[in-house]
């Protein structure tokens, strides 16, 4: 399937569709602890829920869990002279960032390392009107 991208700024088209990674502190996400879901910002596909969000003090926004394994899907990324775990959305395939296993182990251990830019953010109170009723249940 084939998503339209012409809403997307610059920083989040290169970050979906060309792998990049934005500056850590600078996304809009990093500091941000509202209830509500996080979308990929190309589909819409529910891909993280605040519940899960923490703060890694790594600079990007971190969640200990997707809402379904089936939201996303990963790859060895030997970019950057690193061996990392690439994390994409299953739907629209953007790139959101890397999955670690540095996370708190009372949440399971793992850390999904997103950029802002892959991600938008529906508020708890406007879930039920923009489609996402749902997944009201994961927050």
């Amino acid at each position: 399937m084939k998503y339209d991208k012409s809403h997307l700024n610059k920083i989040q088209y290169e970050v979906t569709q060309n792998n990049m990674t934005e500056a850590p502190f600078t996304g809009k996400y990093d500091d941000f602890f509202e209830d509500g879901i996080y979308v990929d910002i190309v589909s819409g596909e529910p891909l993280f829920s605040s519940k899960d969000k923490y703060n890694a003090g790594c600079g990007w926004p971190s969640f200990a869990k997707t809402i379904s394994k089936a939201s996303v899907s990963s790859k060895t990324d030997l970019s950057h002279g690193m061996i990392r775990e690439e994390i994409r959305s299953a739907n629209a395939n953007s790139h959101l960032g890397h999955l670690f296993n540095d996370g708190p182990s009372e949440l399971g251990g793992m850390r999904y390392c997103i950029n802002s830019a892959a991600l938008k953010f529906i508020p708890k109170k406007e879930m039920k009107e923009k489609g996402y009723e749902e997944y009201i249940k994961y927050i």
